[in-house]
């Protein structure tokens, strides 16, 4: 009964320890202990002649039917996994070039803008003097046009009509192109 309660229950395994581990019991208890050593599962472990620790392997397993142990090698150490890649290295000439490549284009983008900013300027300014001619041209035409309606006027007063039959009655002649006009 003791034996098929064992093969139903989870087993702890420890074959690459047992016999270390039976080594420190006895060392422990003062004595024999050799059983102790069989019934955890062991035979063939070793110790590990590097450090002085036993290695230990816990395998779990659960099992119905009969229990096999797995035989280890004593000689089978699994390879340590390879050094990852050294990282990249890193050409210093190649990173100051392209940083003084980077600080070239940042300043010729400058220097554009600032030719842009300028031109955008200087058109601003000509529109503006544009502007202000187109201003002045325009205020010396309405001052023309209100010059001519004052001469119309004293016209009219000196031919004696009124100002509606005068608009009808009158002839203007211009002094610059010697045109003709009705008003």
């Amino acid at each position: 009964m003791d034996q098929e309660q064992g093969e139903r229950e989870l087993q702890l395994l420890l074959p690459a320890a047992a016999s270390a581990a039976a080594a420190a019991s006895r060392v422990l208890c003062g004595g024999g202990g050799g059983d102790a050593a069989a019934g955890l599962g062991g035979g063939g472990g070793s110790v590990d002649s590097s450090g002085g620790a036993a290695a230990l392997d816990l395998d779990l397993s659960m099992s119905i039917g009969p229990t096999t142990r797995r035989q280890q090698p004593a000689a089978a150490v699994p390879s340590p996994s390879p050094p990852p890649p050294p990282p990249p290295v890193v050409d210093v000439r190649a990173v100051r070039q392209q940083t003084a490549e980077q600080m070239r284009q940042a300043s010729a983008h400058r220097a554009y803008a600032e030719r842009v900013r300028e031109m955008a300027r200087a058109e601003l300014e000509l529109a503006e003097r544009e502007f202000a001619r187109a201003r002045a041209i325009w205020e010396r035409a309405r001052e023309e046009v209100e010059r001519v309606e004052r001469m119309k006027e004293i016209a009219a007063r000196r031919l004696g009509i009124g100002p509606a039959a005068a608009s009808a009655a009158l002839e203007i002649t211009c002094h610059a192109c010697m045109q003709r006009f009705h008003p």
